[in-house]
């Protein structure tokens, strides 16, 4: 392998050169240095090592800030690029006595480079790049880091079982690495990933998160999940999708419901969908194995989409996903079985569609069903009835669909009618959406106007009845929508 073809960003050369010409020892490490070695674009920033003090490297650079345990200061290089305008430099180190699994107990800065490498975790990130002037271009290599880039193998550095008991996360790291970069596990660094698995109780929930939103944002993400599985993590991380395997469906499908998620979740990830659009994929269908009733061709799984949308909800939740990504997951996972079919459902019934899913959400749904479609393994002719549903969605896109479209609003008929805020607005509001939910074109501030006077003659019971029966149309109708679905598609 050739050190030659690495070309080092001229800022990270200055910087280390402002080092070594005062004596320090300087090295290019971690994943910039990896990824370049594997002729790959790097997410990582490059990062400098050093037997430089923290203090000492911030006598050199007196605009640096060191706010940290590990060594690390940050140093400005004047870059205009984003990545390379903050360069990390830290003192070598040594961590010793990894007591919660997480943390380490001590850090000890050390002179030589060769006892930093030593605790890293895995030996394709043990390597370093020596930026000294006189030898610029010697890759330190203490483990054959460079070797298992060519044969495509993550192997643990050292022993492997001590690697995993300083830090149960990197457990979860090695996957990462074998999904992210096509790399199968050295079978040794395997076998200790199977026998730590249960370590990853003692992480917080957190970092799981965020190195599960990693191997879910790689290209490979289904393999990944398929490893995690294999080495025992995932009923650690998300037990509950464990659920589906060996789970058969019906006529409708091929695979069991975990073969199925997985290859909609595979589907996702190679069309480069966002993390929220990856998580619906995986769990569309997570509800599936606790509705199932009957066996063979004909199976049902009567309202999986409610349970798998509180299913979701709590495994996001558990996994400390945000607000916002958990409200997004679920409600695609909620509303992703939907029927539709061309001369059945109307113009109004595509509006109680757009009403209740929410026209922003719209596109979302479409390919999480194009992602359920797919792994679905049997062909369907769906791509037709998508195309005219979203002709259909245009063509309504502009009608009103919620009472925030209605040419009148609640301060309206409080003035009309001489009333104090209260329920009746509210019911009042919703009759008349129902009203123009069938027929757009009576939106109009008269014709409402007229109605809401008519309205007002009524008694609060009389008025609660008609709010009822609109409310009543729109269950019905999403309710015959479901019931289709469920003879169409045996769910």
């Amino acid at each position: 392998m050739s050190n030659l073809l690495i070309k080092i960003p001229e800022e990270v050369i200055t910087v280390a050169r402002s080092l070594s010409r005062v004596g320090f020892s300087v090295y290019l490490v971690g994943g910039w240095l990896r990824d370049a070695l594997l002729r790959r674009e790097s997410a990582s920033a490059p990062d400098l090592a050093t037997n430089a003090l923290p203090e000492e490297i911030q006598k050199i650079f007196p605009d640096s800030v060191y706010e940290n345990e590990f060594g690390t200061v940050l140093v400005k290089s004047g870059s205009e690029n984003e990545d390379l305008k903050i360069i990390e430099i830290t003192t070598f180190r040594t961590e010793k006595n990894y007591f919660d699994k997480r943390h380490p107990d001590s850090v000890q800065f050390v002179k030589n480079i060769e006892e930093d490498l030593a605790r890293r975790d895995i030996t394709i990130n043990a390597l370093a790049f020596n930026l000294d002037e006189k030898v610029v271009g010697n890759i330190l290599d203490l483990f054959d880091g460079q070797k298992d880039i060519e044969n495509k193998i993550i192997r643990a550095v050292g022993d492997p079982q001590k690697r995993f008991e300083e830090d149960a996360l990197r457990l979860m790291r090695a996957v990462r690495f074998a999904c992210q970069l096509g790399f199968a596990i050295e079978e040794k660094t395997l076998a200790a990933i199977k026998k730590n698995a249960p370590l990853l109780k003692e992480i917080a929930e957190e970092r799981i998160r965020d190195e599960f939103s990693k191997i879910m944002m790689t290209k490979r993400a289904k393999v990944g999940i398929e490893l995690l599985e294999e080495t025992g993590l995932l009923k650690f991380i998300m037990p509950e999708l464990r659920e589906g395997i060996g789970v058969a469906q019906n006529l409708h499908h091929i695979y069991s419901v975990w073969e199925h998620n997985l290859l909609a979740l595979d589907y996702a990830a190679k069309k480069d969908f966002s993390l929220e659009l990856r998580l619906a994929s995986l769990l569309h269908d997570v509800g599936k194995p606790r509705t199932k009733s009957g066996e063979g061709k004909y199976a049902t799984f009567y309202a999986h989409e409610i349970v798998g949308a509180r299913m979701a909800k709590k495994i996001l939740e558990n996994l400390k996903f945000s607000k916002e990504t958990v409200e997004k997951v679920v409600h695609l996972v909620r509303y992703h079985l939907f029927y539709y079919n061309v001369g059945e459902v109307t113009e109004a019934g595509v509006r109680r569609f757009i009403a209740r899913v929410g026209i922003e959400q719209i596109d979302d749904l479409l390919k999480i069903r194009q992602a359920d479609r797919i792994g679905s393994g049997v062909p369907k002719a769906v791509p037709y009835k998508l195309r005219h549903l979203l002709f259909m969605i245009d063509k309504v896109r502009q009608d009103p669909i919620s009472p925030k479209m209605l040419k009148i609003n609640g301060l309206q008929v409080m003035e009309i009618l001489k009333i104090q805020p209260g329920p009746r607005v509210g019911w009042i509001l919703g009759v008349l959406l129902e009203e123009v939910l069938d027929e757009p074109h009576k939106n109009i501030e008269d014709y409402l106007g007229k109605r809401v006077k008519e309205f007002g003659e009524l008694s609060d019971g009389e008025l609660l009845k008609m709010s009822e029966k609109s409310r009543q149309t729109k269950q019905e109708f999403e309710q015959e929508v479901e019931e289709e679905t469920k003879k169409k598609y045996y769910v």
